[in-house]
């Protein structure tokens, strides 16, 4: 199945609930993907995106760790779905014997892992196509502005705007 690489472009929080929110970018596009997510996972992503490492390892680094110690390697993430409001996610790992894993993830879990262990993160079209957000054109050029232009657009939006309708 056909996937469209995306990047983290940040963690922002969407005023006024003060909810932390991750942007996915199209590497080669112009959508953004909001994906709205906990505290504690906006915190993992924003360590592993700054390159932050704590003293001692926190869940995800704890995860990675553990399936390097397992023989295994995690190979990419794959934010497959939206369902009523609610993105699913899996995770793609290879045994050195060759044996590939799909295993459910949040999405939140998934791009924190995929930062920590430098593989890519995709998203499956239709879920770009439903949830994603095209930056103005006036909006091109320096990520700063793209992401003032993005600001602007979350102060509008609320979660339910990207709710799949039944």
């Amino acid at each position: 199945m056909y996937m469209i690489p995306v990047m983290v472009a940040g963690v922002r929080m969407e005023m006024p609930s003060n909810t932390p929110i991750v942007l996915l970018n199209e590497i080669d596009g112009t959508r953004y993907l909001p994906i709205w997510v906990g505290a504690v996972e906006a915190t993992a992503i924003a360590y592993a995106q700054q390159g932050v490492t704590p003293p001692r390892p926190m869940t995800h680094d704890l995860i990675v760790d553990l399936i390097d110690e397992l023989d295994a390697n995690l190979t990419g993430v794959r934010i497959t779905a939206l369902t009523d409001g609610v993105f699913y996610a899996f995770l793609d790992l290879m045994t050195t014997s060759g044996e590939t894993h799909e295993l459910s993830s949040r999405p939140s879990d998934a791009i924190a892992l995929a930062l920590r262990a430098g593989v890519p993160i995709t998203v499956a079209p239709e879920v770009l196509e439903a949830a994603g957000v095209e930056i103005p054109e006036d909006a091109e050029g320096e990520p700063e502005d793209q992401v003032e232009a993005f600001r602007e657009f979350l102060e509008g939006v609320s979660p339910e705007d990207f709710e799949t309708p039944q």
